[in-house]
């Protein structure tokens, strides 16, 4: 299948590009580097037990005892196998691909996927044929421990629910047929908040809307919080690290502008902190850190490289423009169910809208899109742009980022899992916004088919 990880984990089609062969050399290959005492989560995908059975035999083949942590979110398994002192992790998820897909997220002992260089050694074991396997008398064990009370238990302590309870917040909730139906509305309700829910029923084939939140898959949420009344609304992914929010009035939030709220509402407690966030978000957050002394830390795209600068560098506060927030104080990685009680700390602090709170964040046009690239074109194609483009920074660690003078700026990257560049960019105006992408576009297609 190429290239075994992409921007977060391995995945594929179940039985097509991922077999169950590959799947068993990737979780050996991975327990080879972690240690003997591995947790295994899945989501709800209708392969997920299937994939299930493969990886625990594969590791208690290798001598790995196994914590079967069950049906649970990513955070959730990301939370305890770090709090119980177990040596890693497999999560058993495609996130917010359709349900066709699966994969694997491999966890490190500290609760983080694991880092870049790592999952090159663990590609490399994994094209070697992977480790070898143990003796019979050396075969592994299972242990099979419900983790999701107590993961509720010491998310709600990072609240004051006193203070909660007494606001009378009301929160709308689409769990997309996802495991965050098993932690968003009971973490939510449990710190005094009534909750309204769609699509809480566990289903991998996702009927209610497609497993990625997205502006247009969540029109059942906006109908949810008209209804309802609620002070705001939350969309989860299909495996409960990502979620896009919604405000009262039921328009969706940006992930980098709800990021912006957070940063705001955390820096203002913790003056001088650095926020961490990829070379694809809104300059807005650099505003918002320099508002209270702070400062961003920009990093390649994609949760790993953030949640591992979080962790090597003690930052307390991370995102994602595509809504993942990272809330160092209770545990550095993307995490739905975090977000949506913490907001409702945050608005039963602040006692007012949402869409308020929004509206004082720094404002700008933002456009995303894509273009189709062979693979093997990708390379060539960014080496040629950098020679053909001019403007005042250059930033190549991560595709090619051109930043103008008038703050405009586009980047242009090849996406980690799929034949086509990304493009995001971010503008004061929408005319010179349009005119950016459209000017890029233009000189990258005429790249590629110069070399096709």
């Amino acid at each position: 299948m190429g290239k075994l990880f992409g921007t977060n984990g391995v995945r594929g089609v179940i039985n097509q590009e991922l077999t169950i062969e590959i799947l068993c050399l990737v979780a050996k290959s991975s327990a080879h580097f972690l240690g003997k005492k591995i947790a295994v989560g899945r989501d709800a995908r209708t392969s997920s037990p299937m994939i299930r059975d493969t990886l625990v035999s594969a590791l208690m083949s290798i001598g790995c005892d196994v914590y079967d942590m069950g049906v649970v979110p990513t955070p959730c398994l990301q939370y305890m196998t770090k709090k119980i002192g177990l040596d890693g992790g497999l999560m058993i998820t495609a996130s917010h691909n359709p349900p066709e897909f699966n994969g694997v997220k491999v966890i490190a002992a500290d609760g983080v996927e694991i880092p870049r260089d790592l999952e090159a050694k663990v590609e490399e074991l994994y094209e070697r044929g992977g480790p070898q396997l143990s003796d019979w008398d050396q075969i592994g064990r299972i242990r099979e421990i419900e983790v999701i009370d107590e993961y509720i238990d010491d998310l709600k302590k990072q609240l004051n629910q006193d203070l909660i309870r007494g606001s009378g917040i009301k929160i709308a909730l689409d769990t997309g047929n996802g495991v965050s139906s098993l932690t968003a509305p009971r973490a939510a309700s449990e710190i005094g908040c009534k909750v309204f829910t769609v699509n809480t029923e566990l289903d991998g084939r996702f009927p209610g809307r497609g497993s990625e939140p997205t502006p247009e898959n969540l029109g059942a949420l906006k109908s949810l919080i008209k209804s309802t009344g609620a002070d705001f609304g939350v969309g989860f992914d299909g495996d409960g690290d990502r979620s896009i929010i919604m405000d009262e009035k039921g328009t969706a939030v940006w992930g980098d502008r709800s990021l912006c709220l957070v940063a705001d509402w955390y820096l203002e407690k913790n003056p001088g902190n650095t926020v961490v966030t990829p070379l694809s978000s809104s300059i807005g957050i650099e505003k918002v850190a320099e508002k209270h002394g702070g400062s961003v830390r920009w990093t390649k795209v994609g949760s790993v490289d953030v949640s591992r600068a979080m962790v090597e560098n003690g930052y307390e506060l991370g995102g994602e423009e595509n809504g993942g927030i990272m809330y160092g104080p209770f545990h550095p990685v993307r995490d739905g169910t975090m977000v949506t009680v913490l907001l409702a700390q945050i608005l039963s602090e602040e006692k007012r809208t949402l869409s308020d709170l929004i509206a004082e964040q720094p404002g700008f046009y933002k456009g995303k899109d894509d273009i189709k690239c062979p693979n093997h074109l990708k390379k060539q194609v960014l080496e040629i742009l950098v020679k053909k483009v001019d403007a005042p920074k250059i930033d190549t660690r991560d595709g090619v980022k051109l930043t103008y003078t008038n703050g405009n700026w586009i980047l242009i990257r090849p996406s980690g899992t799929e034949p086509k560049f990304r493009i995001y960019a971010e503008s004061v105006d929408k005319k010179q916004l349009d005119d950016l992408i459209k000017r890029h576009e233009e000189l990258v297609e005429e790249i590629i088919q110069g070399l096709a």
